[in-house]
């Protein structure tokens, strides 16, 4: 359900992140533009009303990407489709930087918010509504699109920015499982709401908007079940990931790179016990970061500190 590089192609790559645009868009935005057109005298406004638009979904995204890295995650992908944007970000996993990567996104729209209304405000001042009606109804839009986008976005169904920020709050008391199932079953609720509001105003849009906020917070809260499984494993002591600072589940959970032989690293020296292949580097299953073996050794990083 989530847009990938797969139907989509690339625009342009600004800071390291690479936009693409899916296929789809090109069909969503004729039927927008066209519901858009009636609204000015000329029927240019409306297609500048769209692009201007996702604009403001791009920079909305861009929050997210640049927060991302600057709490040392990875962001370097940007999808736009017609349910809005993706920005595909992996901060490290802890609470503060996911809260921080996904609470830039709404911060941009908050910023956008007075500069918005200062333009709209300087160009009445200028007389500017008089002579042109159409920038009259542009510049409202626009006011009013980024405020739409930052309440729909600040909601608390998962995977909106709401329901992600009070993810990353419920973090901190309920620990990285139990805060995602948290928060996916206050989702399921926000969502089993907006199918009343969808049937109440008759919107297909709003119908399709919940499908695939319902079938995201689904696996999302598959996702919160294995990680409860994760944490409830027997862990080892004397290592623990030099990410998440987690210490790994005692058993079989690596594959041999090459015969794919399930096998404890942590028991052979990463050496697989069959084909004696060396697994070079370890993934965390707590936070998914690749390391290797050496890099897990807790007394070694407590003498020698990284």
């Amino acid at each position: 359900m989530t847009p990938t590089r797969q139907g989509s192609f690339r625009l342009f790559r600004l800071w390291g992140v690479d936009v693409h645009l899916h296929w789809s868009w090109f069909v969503v935005a004729f039927y927008s533009i066209s519901t858009r057109v009636p609204n000015y005298t000329t029927p240019v406004w409306g297609v500048l009303e769209y692009l201007v638009l996702f604009l403001i979904v791009l920079m909305h995204e861009f929050g997210h990407a640049m927060a991302c890295r600057q709490v040392g995650g990875r962001a370097d992908q940007i999808v736009l489709w017609p349910l809005g944007g993706i920005a595909y970000v992996a901060p490290p996993s802890r609470p503060g930087a996911t809260l921080w990567s996904i609470a830039a996104g709404p911060l941009v729209n908050v910023a956008l918010a007075p500069v918005l209304f200062g333009i709209f405000w300087a160009a009445r001042a200028a007389g500017a509504f008089k002579q042109s009606e159409d920038l009259y109804a542009f510049l409202r839009a626009l006011i009013v699109m980024d405020v739409s986008l930052l309440a729909f976005n600040l909601l608390p169904i998962y995977p909106l920015d709401g329901g992600q920020i009070l993810r990353s709050v419920l973090w901190y008391p309920l620990g990285k499982a139990r805060s995602l199932m948290t928060a996916t079953v206050v989702g399921f609720i926000g969502g089993l709401a907006l199918v009343a509001v969808a049937v109440w105003l008759q919107s297909v849009w709003i119908g399709i908007m919940t499908f695939f906020l319902l079938s995201n917070c689904w696996r999302s809260f598959q996702s919160a079940q294995a990680l409860r499984q994760v944490e409830q494993l027997p862990r080892r002591p004397g290592f623990a990931c030099p990410v998440c600072h987690v210490s790994p589940p005692v058993g079989d959970y690596w594959l041999c790179p090459q015969c794919r032989q399930a096998f404890d690293p942590f028991v052979t020296a990463a050496q697989c016990p069959q084909c004696r292949a060396t697994l070079e580097l370890l993934t965390c299953p707590d936070c998914g970061s690749a390391r290797g073996l050496r890099s897990w050794d807790a007394s070694i990083r407590d003498v020698h500190p990284e």
